[in-house]
This record gives C-alpha cells, structure tokens and sequence, in this order.
C-alpha cells in the first residue's frame, strides 16, 4: 500500500501505544502520558492510541485505565488531579487490533487525526513481534512522518540484535529508530553532563591520573516476580550489564562531545565501547562473577530461591547477579578499574555510580588523609537521586584530627519542583524528535560484541552460578574482585 505523504499539523501528533494493556504500559508508559499531560509538557494536539490483541470498547479501555493505571499515578504522584485525570482520558482512543497480522493495521488510519499527525509507535511488545508490527505499519502506509521506539530487549545476542536491526531499518531510517534505555533519562545521569562539562572544577580530575576506581551498581530488592519465564532465558547479564550498565559506564567515560547534538553525544559513547578492553577466557574467570539468589529473606519476609519461582527452571544456571571488573584502553582510563554490579534480591535497592579519587601523594597532616575513599562522587541515580562530594574536614578543636564530611549537592533545594521521572523525560524528547537520550545501532552492535565472549564461555561450560542468600549483596565473590584491587564496594566500608 502506499504510504501517505502529506505532512503533519504542527503539534499533532498520534502516539500509537502497542500493548496498551501490558505490564510496561500499565505502570509506565501511561503515567509519564498523564505526568506530562498534568504538567502542560504533553502539547495540546497530541492523541493517545493505545492499541492491544484484548476485546475491548473504548468505554471497557478506559474503565480499565481506571482501574490498573490510577492507582498506580495516585501512589507515585500522591494523589491524582481529577480533573486532568479527565482531560487526559479524553485524548485515549483505543483500537482492538491483533499485531502480528500486518493487515490488521489499516484500520489505524481511520483513528481521527492520525494522517495529518506526527506518528509515534511504541512497542511495548516482546521482541518477537517488533518486525512484524514494522511490517504492518509499512503495509497500512504509516510509516512516513513516523517515529518507532524499541523496547529492550533488543535481541538475545549479537546475530539476534543484527536480524531485527536490518529488518525494522528496512523499513525505518536510523534518524527515525529510537532505541530507548530509561536509565538515560533519570535526572542524575543529565547532571553527570552537567557536572563534567559546565563546570571547569571536575574535569581536569576525571582521568587516570586522578580516578583510582569507578563502581556503577544497579541492585535490586525484587526478585523475578511474574517475568520468571522470560528472566530463565535471559539473565542478568543481558538484562541489565548489556544496555543499562554498559550505557553507564559510556556517560561516565566519554570524551567531551563538541556539542549535546544526538550524534556528537552518541560518537563520544560509541568510542567508550569500542575501547573497552576485549575478555579472554582468563580474563572472564578472573574478572567476571555470577551468582545466582537462594532462599532467604526480603522485605523483612522470607523469599524462595530462583530456583523455586514460577516459570524456572530446578536446575537452571542462569545468573541472576553478575559483577565485572571492566578497563578502557585509552589515554584517559588505562589503568583504572571499573567495576560493574547488578542483581535481584540483594540488601537494597540502589542505582549509583561512586568516584573514587586517589588519595594525595604526600601528607603533611597524618595519615589519616592518605587513606582510601577520602575523596569520592557519589552520583545517586535512585532511589533518591543525588549528587555527594566526600571531603576530609578538620574536627573542631585542637590538634589536626580530620574526618569525612561530605558536600552535598542537593539539586531539588535549588530547582524547587518536581523532578520529572525518566519515562516521562524520553517520551517528551520522542514527541520533539531528540535522539540524543536514545542509543544508536553501532552502539548498541559494540555492546553485544563485547558482552559475547561471556555468554559464549558461559554456554560451552555451564557450570552452576554462585549461590548467595537472598537479602545479602551478593556472593562473596564479588567482594573478593574488589579486594584484588585493594578496594571494597561501598557498602562494605567501615
């Protein structure tokens, strides 16, 4: 069919939401709409279309809006404003459409509007069905003035990323793809630009000569809960380390880009990617842990092992915890470990990234400002996101007795309002077709590459992950690659 050609109302836009009775649209995708809706960000010629396999009127669609999203947006907003909450309904559409039959997607132009919009669609889908879905669009002549967002996971390994990369870009341009990572959105990762290039006073210090280690951890409390069949075939390793903590750890260690244009920012990361130091078979004995939570307690309850969740396998060894030990062959960072973290069923739920500067070369205070951890930026991503300086201080009185203090830079003391969730971030930077947040292919490719030689040892000798109990930070394992390189995580300090 041919695609249409005449071009967008300014301001309109359709945002096609398929799956718009799952998991992710229901507890995220629709509260960043209304979020930006209540706060007047949303733009007034913009439609919702939320799009699903289940039988429903829009009349059913919007009880069940009420009924899944609400209370959802009244917990994390504390209260919802009823009448936005009225407003925002009345911009939802909802067509029943089953999307892995292309030609079910010619009634979307029928929705009002829609031909004459900017289009955004979001797979909020398993991977398995985006090509199909491209597919459709491209044969209902929608994909013209459109922009696609792609949920992870994008893939399972490299050759499965290549496959649905080559097919969504032949029918999507690059410049139209928007490969979304909501860890990229969170206002401490915009502050880590920020910092690093707005102020002249950290720049200078962010390099080998200066950075004794960098820790980035994203732990989690929960366990699988309902995703324990999808989780068995994945891990966390392609889970989290492949986009979230591999994206992390590219903003960390990146060049300055000569400006915050999508791909200046995106050349700088790519970079980061390629240089990471490739892993031998030794190497990923040495440098690499995986664990895997047993029964133990959480939320102040017990909590069964993986092995014992619903749809997982008893003898399965897929990780649920890994920890790194990662170097960047560069002028910049060689030298400098850094050392990555994620799992379920750990002590807390945490997402940060710590600085550990080296202490200074000769004292002449003691030697209490030659230990370790004296200077350290902790960026807090959740979660309660922050910033924090660690600084030795004299302790009043006489005599030099120094101890740690901290600076702490409290954004929300400064900026009073509220700080805008990730989700509700990057669909606003969708709408105004900003792709500087959103990870282009050949970064995404160079971390599949790099991660590959890890599931390709891992599969030639599966061998069990290490136990840790769950409520705890892991095997021990993991402190021990720490403990080579004469430090600790955080947690662990006295």
């Amino acid at each position: 069919m041919a695609t249409f050609s005449r071009s967008p109302t300014a301001n309109a836009f359709s945002f096609v939401l398929i799956g718009g009775t799952g998991d992710l649209a229901m507890r995220k995708i629709l509260p960043a709409l209304y979020a930006a809706h209540r706060d007047g960000t949303l733009g007034e010629g913009g439609r919702i279309i939320p799009v699903a396999q289940t039988a429903l009127d829009q009349d059913g669609y919007i009880q069940w809006v009420n009924e899944h999203v609400k209370p959802l947006v009244a917990m994390v907003a504390s209260g919802v404003d009823d009448d936005a909450w009225l407003s925002f309904l009345g911009r939802i559409t909802y067509v029943a459409l089953d999307a892995s039959r292309a030609d079910d997607f010619a009634v979307l132009r029928d929705v009002p509007g829609m031909l004459r919009s900017q289009r955004i669609f979001y797979l909020a889908t398993g991977p398995s069905l985006f090509v199909p879905i491209c597919e459709g669009l491209a044969a209902a002549g929608l994909t013209e003035h459109a922009r696609v967002v792609l949920e992870k996971p994008l893939g399972h390994d490299l050759a499965s990323s290549q496959a649905i990369n080559d097919a969504v870009g032949a029918i999507f341009t690059e410049d139209q793809i928007y490969r979304i990572d909501h860890y990229l959105g969170k206002e401490a990762v915009q502050n880590m630009f920020a910092l690093r290039f707005g102020n002249v006073l950290f720049e200078p210090l962010w390099r080998r000569e200066w950075v004794e280690s960098i820790q980035i951890t994203v732990a989690e409390e929960l366990g699988v809960e309902r995703r324990g069949d999808f989780y068995d075939k994945t891990g966390a390793l392609r889970d989290m380390v492949q986009n979230h903590l591999l994206q992390l750890l590219s903003i960390v260690a990146m060049e300055p880009p000569h400006s915050m244009d999508a791909d200046a920012v995106r050349d700088e990361k790519l970079r980061v990617l390629r240089a990471l130091k490739p892993l031998r078979e030794e190497d990923i004995r040495q440098n690499v842990v995986r664990g895997q939570y047993r029964a133990g307690v959480g939320g102040g309850a017990p909590v069964p092992g993986y092995a014992e969740e619903p749809g997982v396998s008893h003898d399965s060894v897929t990780e649920t915890f890994v920890a790194l030990k990662v170097e960047i062959e560069n002028w910049r960072w060689s030298g400098v470990p850094f050392f990555l973290r994620t799992g379920k069923r750990l002590a807390g739920r945490v997402a940060e990234i710590v600085v550990n500067f080296r202490p200074v070369p000769h004292s002449a205070l003691g030697a209490m400002p030659l230990r370790a951890g004296s200077n350290r930026l902790t960026i807090r991503l959740q979660p309660n996101e922050s910033v924090r300086l660690n600084v030795l201080g004299k302790v009043p009185g006489m005599g030099m007795d120094l101890r740690g203090v901290y600076l702490d830079l409290a954004f929300d003391r400064f900026f009073l309002r509220d700080r805008m969730e990730a989700y509700q971030r990057l669909l606003l930077d969708v709408i105004a077709g900003r792709l500087a947040l959103f990870v282009r292919r050949d970064e995404q490719e160079a971390a599949w590459k790099w991660v590959a030689p890890i599931l390709e040892d891992w599969n030639r000798s599966p061998t069990a992950p290490k136990p840790y109990a769950a409520g705890t930070w892991g095997p021990a394992a993991a402190s021990a690659l720490l403990a080579r390189e004469g430090t600790c995580w955080l947690e662990e300090e006295s």
